[in-house]
């Protein structure tokens, strides 16, 4: 009856109606059932979190239970795994082995090839145990609390099944590809990347080649139980060492000598470690200190304010107190150097005519390391004293860009799944990105939300009570899929 009404309807509206032309309105039909069908498939295709919770944490255990200690390093039964999920769901993949105890796995969904390859890179590989002091077992995966305990458990295997379960989902949600998404489980990373990282980049590079890169390195920080910043590690600084040996004259401890060796390396130890080489900000820390400023306290905000005129009055006042509360955020400005070991003497009543001492030595990426070296020299200005590079893995100095794709979705995720403002940061150690970045790829630190208060108590990454949120792994695997999908998907 309705429809007859508005047929033989004189009024206005039904009139302008009419003057739409059919050839248009079948247009406009056709392209709100487009919308209506595209909608319907983007619900179809949300994953069920919850399964997916539950298969997240059953891979996590499984992998967290595996010791892949390096030293040894035996990652073999963990690719085996990785390589067996991965074949299940029909993802190809491939391994490469340097040594046949630690293979270097490689899967891959492929796109359409309109845009460059997405890389997902976790390692495999642990530092060592003393079981002794832990209270869960270190390979136990044990759940407590809201916590799973365990070795690798934020370094790096929440990486390494973050990865996973994205390779999962996208195969199984039958998400259209723009481009290739790589994952990387590599060997090796935490002492050996001659078997890893540099076997692969030097010899099968073509296996992993990518526009942009996403592995360890950055975190969600909390503070109180509450997200404070997401970090996300875009550069990190150059790792070397460099040994002093100071030699003198033997005798007896009776008689003091002004050759004294062991004098001379106190002295040159000492002048080493409060030499402060030049301020350098790049594009990273000036981003770092500014965003820093817009989430912190008004009195913290303006220390973060001067650093970045660390020049003034109030920046080197910042810098000051930086060095005594905050010394992380102060090595991120300047190389560092770290008196680590020292070695001489063998009975209390000879002064010995050798000692010898090793930097840890953090450069810029910028660092020319043989300026460095030789104003160091200077530094110590101590003719008994011999200043070298020691032996040491040397890695590549790069930076990735903040002005990219990559960077832009991860803050959108960033802020979407946690709400957090997205801090770039600066790493003080070392990760294996440095040699992708040589490469050419644009490489982004990503990490699961952790308590800025586990470190210190002996929670975090290293330690003897390694632990993550469980809750935080879960919500960092939906970030990670969601970064991937974006960046990856088909547009």
């Amino acid at each position: 009856m309705e429809r007859c009404r508005l047929r033989s309807s004189k009024h206005k509206p039904t009139h302008l109606f009419r003057r739409i032309p059919v050839r248009t309105l079948n247009r406009l039909s056709a392209a709100i059932a487009a919308l209506l069908i595209s909608t319907a498939a983007t619900q179809a295709q949300e994953p069920d979190w919850t399964a997916i919770d539950e298969e997240t944490l059953k891979h996590f255990q499984a992998i967290v239970r595996m010791d892949t200690a390096d030293p040894p390093g035996v990652e073999k039964p963990l690719s085996d795994y990785l390589v067996s999920v991965l074949q299940a769901e029909g993802i190809e993949v491939e391994v490469f082995s340097l040594d046949p105890n630690r293979p270097n796995v490689v899967a891959r969904l492929r796109g359409n090839g309109s845009k460059r390859p997405l890389l997902m890179m976790a390692h495999q590989d642990t530092v060592n145990t003393d079981p002794t002091k832990w209270v869960f077992p270190p390979y136990s995966a044990e759940r407590d609390g809201g916590w799973i305990y365990g070795r690798g458990t934020v370094d790096d295997k929440d990486n390494v099944v973050a990865s996973l379960m994205t390779m999962l989902m996208l195969k199984r949600q039958g998400v259209e590809l723009d481009r290739d998404v790589i994952f990387l489980a590599e060997s090796g990373e935490e002492g050996a990347t001659e078997i890893g990282i540099q076997f692969i980049t030097e010899q099968h590079f073509d296996a992993i080649d990518a526009e942009h890169c996403i592995a360890e390195g950055g975190s969600v920080v909390r503070q109180g139980g509450q997200v404070h910043y997401a970090g996300v590690q875009t550069v990190e600084k150059l790792p070397r060492a460099i040994t002093l040996t100071s030699t003198g004259i033997a005798g007896h401890g009776s008689v003091p000598l002004e050759s004294n060796s062991l004098v001379h390396m106190s002295k040159a130890i000492a002048a080493a470690a409060d030499w402060q080489p030049p301020i350098r900000l790049s594009d990273t820390t000036t981003s770092y200190f500014s965003r820093m400023a817009s989430v912190s306290s008004p009195e913290a905000a303006a220390r973060y304010r001067a650093m970045l005129n660390p020049g003034s009055a109030e920046g080197r006042a910042a810098l000051a107190w930086m060095k005594s509360n905050e010394p992380r955020n102060a090595a991120v400005l300047f190389s560092t150097i770290s008196p680590t070991i020292v070695n001489g003497g063998y009975r209390v009543n000879v002064i010995p005519s050798e000692v010898t001492a090793t930097l840890d030595v953090r450069l810029l990426p910028d660092e020319d390391p043989e300026q460095f070296i030789a104003a160091l020299r200077e530094v110590i200005n101590d003719e008994n004293i011999a200043v070298n590079w020691a032996s040491r893995n040397m890695r590549p100095g790069a930076s990735t860009p903040l002005d990219t794709d990559a960077f832009r979705v991860i803050e959108q995720v960033m802020q979407e799944v946690y709400g957090a403002t997205v801090i770039p940061t600066m790493s003080t150690g070392a990760t294996d990105m440095a040699y992708l970045r040589a490469k050419g790829i644009n490489c982004y630190g990503i990490g699961p939300a952790i308590d800025a208060e586990d470190g210190p108590l002996g929670f975090g990454a290293h330690s003897d009570q390694e632990r993550i949120i469980e809750a935080e792994l879960y919500r960092f695997v939906r970030a990670n899929y969601d970064i991937v999908e974006r960046l990856a998907g088909a547009n």
